[in-house]
């Protein structure tokens, strides 16, 4: 398959322009050439295309995408039937805008009330989508777009996007082991999933607080030199507590994300709706004297790690009794 250009030509469509390209697909704007309405058209990269669990990915998001109807997600159009394509592709709607991980590239961390705005937005759409039976599972910032407002941020709306992870009911379940290759950063992955457990709508939520988290800071809250290292960090230790790194944020504010980012998901918010009526009612947020407040400091390594650590400590009296045995022989 040939690489697509401004001018080519895909079925009934026109591309325009590139619009954005991953390592799995490419995004492309087009125009409908029946309509006259401009689209985005997402083709996979030859090497996926051939990748049977990236297909079923590809399909399965375009699956829940033809079927939601909400401002808040990116809504997939109907196009020709796989057997009439000329390849695989998947077309939806033309949303100008930016993902929020390019507005927190540029701007490394929102002001509160942009940041709780946005994310009401988000969870607004999150509600939609689990009232209706799909769960997302790899929300970030890279699948939200966020559509302009005025010169003050004021009316900014988002968009969901990628759902070639989520969980729908009575679809096949994906393990998470099967995924691991094609998930991304794991850096908003619940516990849950580190763990290798398939997640519900409370997964999406620690996912959600982990960005509000992510745009009052500029950072993440777990970290570390590898995927591994990152998911462990979140499964055996607390994040610094946000108002650590910018007391400006408000303790009422704080208290939501850690609501949000329980680690036992039965001890977070239990729907989106919850999450967002404490955004929009601060004032009414009552904040716990938290031990994470604390033991943040307080760092655990994995197992493993101590048990080499130890391991190698113990061997140092064997490797200088050993010496000095070949030292006396000599």
């Amino acid at each position: 398959m040939n690489e697509l250009h401004a001018g080519d030509q895909l079925d009934n469509y026109r591309i325009d322009e590139l619009a954005a390209r991953s390592g799995m697909a490419s995004i492309f704007r087009a125009t409908d050439l029946d309509s006259g309405r401009q689209v985005a058209i997402k083709v996979p990269h030859p090497e996926m295309e051939s990748d049977p669990l990236f297909y079923d990915r590809f399909k399965r998001e375009e699956d829940i995408g033809q079927k939601m109807d909400h401002p808040g997600v990116m809504k997939v159009l109907k196009a020709a039937s796989s057997e009439d394509r000329s390849q695989v592709y998947m077309v939806m709607e033309w949303v100008p805008g930016r993902l929020l991980r390019n507005i927190l590239s540029e701007e490394g961390k929102l002001p509160p009330e942009r940041a709780a705005h946005l994310t009401e937005e988000i969870l607004q759409a999150l509600d939609y989508i689990h009232r209706h039976g799909v769960i997302h599972r790899d929300l970030k910032p890279e699948n939200i777009m966020v559509a302009a407002g005025d010169a003050d941020h004021h009316g900014e709306t988002i968009k969901l996007i990628d759902f070639g992870l989520a969980g729908q009911e009575g679809a096949r379940r994906l393990t998470f082991a099967k995924l691991t290759q094609v998930m991304g950063t794991p850096s908003y992955i619940s516990p849950e999933q580190v763990k290798g457990k398939r997640g519900d709508a409370r997964s999406d939520l620690y996912s959600v607080g982990v960005m509000l988290y992510e745009m009052l800071t500029g950072k993440t809250p777990f970290d570390g030199p590898n995927p591994f290292a990152i998911m462990n960090d979140r499964l055996l230790n607390d994040p610094v507590p946000p108002r650590e790194l910018d007391p400006s944020i408000s303790p009422q504010l704080q208290e939501i994300i850690y609501r949000a980012m329980e680690r036992d998901p039965r001890n977070r918010y239990p729907s989106a709706r919850e999450f967002a009526h404490d955004l929009a009612h601060p004032e009414r947020v009552g904040v716990e004297d938290r031990a994470e407040l604390t033991n943040w400091k307080k760092r655990r390594e994995p197992w493993q790690k101590k048990a080499l650590l130890y391991g190698g400590l113990a061997l140092i009296p064997i490797v200088i009794f050993a010496l000095l045995i070949w030292v006396a022989e000599r």
